[in-house]
């Protein structure tokens, strides 16, 4: 029988087929041809005709075989691996290959596998070198919740385009990463890629960064200076939250994504520019506008194309792998989570996203023993106590009472000698609680003076006296 290869032969291996049979009828159904085997290897004599490869990670140890497999294959076949999330060395080393795809090995849904499908009849991006123990230096956009999954077969196909982006989100949601990525999937991705924070320093600074200035343009300027768009030519300029930009600034913007041209102050001539725009911003933009503080003409010149960038607490299943690439990052070469420290972190509502994990994680990091981290490691900033959050991704479902860092003291398993630690933090937050009773009329008071809700004030005056009988009058 002739294969037909309209769209692309993609060739699943999995040795207990027929599990992945519903991988099997959804590439059919997309339009595409598959064939089946107990194992990679089996495919490699279909290579040339391969757009894809999807197969199952049984354990950690068969990391090292599907890398090499990879290798034999070449850069012109895509790889999606079913991974199960709990083994996280290999979801993380993994996820870090550019052109690999992992999904959760339970995952059969339409909307976690079509976009993979989609990017099959594109060329994949050259894959390159990567060993089981190599690891990045630095946190990246981990696409392996679903919602990630869909952003980032978006910012794929925007990548091989020029329009300008604008990235939308939450504070330390991860958006100049996302910018990062988008560079790097580019064909700009050996030029420049220069980011400037529009809110970080004063006006006359930003201007200065943004176009540059000739020598002598004003006092102080004892050399000419390249602005930011000088400075990535051909390559991407990444403009954090723009919304904070100066009005008056914003009219010069405009000329210069209109014209591709910058005149730097205190010049006379017009540079010619090349770069690729992608912008952020954590407020309402259009809001911004109705109360003249945004202009119309340059929000719709910045956002050709809109990605909205969902906060941690909405991308569940990018929580556990982010976990262990900070702990990597911040010293612990293997790091080793307990179940219910990550349940914790899974089941935590995350008000700072990736930034506020990152604190986390560096704390749990001190208190690690060997690079093991136990639930009493993890301390959370937000001290006010929340309804736990329902578990939606289809990695784990687990319910269970984050703990907060600042509702609890430092426990003596930590550390060695912390008693008089964790008795100083009590009597501290005592004192502070008390003297803010004694400064106000009623316990409402007391909690809005200190920041928390009445709730916390409540439960903090319950656990101290619980804790301590000489603080029993804490009522």
């Amino acid at each position: 029988m002739q294969i037909s290869t309209s769209k692309g032969l993609i060739g699943i291996a999995d040795p207990r087929w027929p599990e992945s049979a519903s991988v099997e009828r959804l590439a059919i159904d997309s339009g595409f041809d598959a064939i089946v085997s107990s194992e990679v290897a089996g495919l490699l004599a279909k290579k040339d005709q391969l757009k894809m490869v999807v197969t199952k990670l049984e354990k950690q140890g068969s990391l090292q075989d599907i890398i090499a497999i990879m290798k034999a294959f070449g850069d012109s076949v895509a790889f999606v691996i079913r991974a199960d999330a709990s083994d996280m060395q290999s979801v993380t080393t993994l996820a870090q290959i550019p052109g690999v795809h992992v999904v959760s090995d339970t995952d059969f849904s339409k909307t976690t596998w079509l976009p993979v499908f989609e990017q099959a009849i594109e060329v994949p991006e050259p894959k390159a070198p990567v060993t089981a123990s190599q690891t990045e230096p630095t946190p990246q956009f981990v696409f392996v919740d679903p919602k990630s999954q869909q952003l980032l077969a978006l910012v794929e196909r925007l990548a091989v385009t020029k329009a300008a982006v604008l990235l939308q989100g939450a504070t330390g949601s991860g958006k100049e990463v996302l910018a990062k990525t988008l560079h790097q999937l580019s064909d700009r991705a050996n030029q420049p890629f220069v980011a400037l924070n529009c809110a970080a320093m004063p006006e006359h600074l930003v201007e200065d960064m943004l176009f540059g200035h000739e020598k002598g343009a004003f006092t102080g300027a004892s050399r000419e200076l390249a602005g930011v768009f000088e400075q990535a030519t051909g390559g991407t300029v990444f403009l954090d939250e723009i919304g904070e930009m100066p009005i008056q600034l914003q009219a010069k913007l405009l000329r210069v994504l209109q014209e591709k041209e910058v005149v730097r102050l205190g010049g006379r001539e017009s540079i010619p520019l090349d770069f690729r725009l992608v912008a952020a911003t954590n407020k309402d933009l259009k809001a911004g506008i109705a109360d003249k503080t945004f202009r119309e003409d340059l929000y719709y010149r910045i956002s050709a194309f809109k990605l909205q960038v969902p906060a941690l607490a909405e991308r569940r299943g990018d929580i556990v792998p982010l976990a262990n690439s900070l702990a990597i990052k911040h010293g612990i070469s293997q790091p080793q989570f307990a179940e219910h420290a990550l349940r914790q972190l899974y089941s935590y509502h995350w008000p700072g996203n990736v930034r506020e994990l990152d604190n986390v994680i560096q704390r749990a990091v001190v208190f690690s023993n060997y690079g093991r981290i136990e639930a009493e490691h993890v301390f959370f900033d937000e001290p006010m106590v929340r309804p736990e959050v329902e578990a939606t991704s289809s990695f784990m479902s687990p319910r269970f009472e984050p703990m907060r860092f600042a509702d609890r003291p430092m426990e003596s398993s930590m550390l060695s000698g912390s008693r008089d630690l964790q008795s100083a933090v009590r009597a501290s937050e005592y004192d502070v609680i008390m003297e803010a009773i004694r400064s106000t009329r009623t316990r409402e008071e007391a909690a809005k003076k200190l920041g928390i809700s009445p709730r916390t004030l409540r439960y903090k005056m319950a656990r101290l006296r619980d804790e301590s009988p000489s603080m029993s009058h804490c009522a």
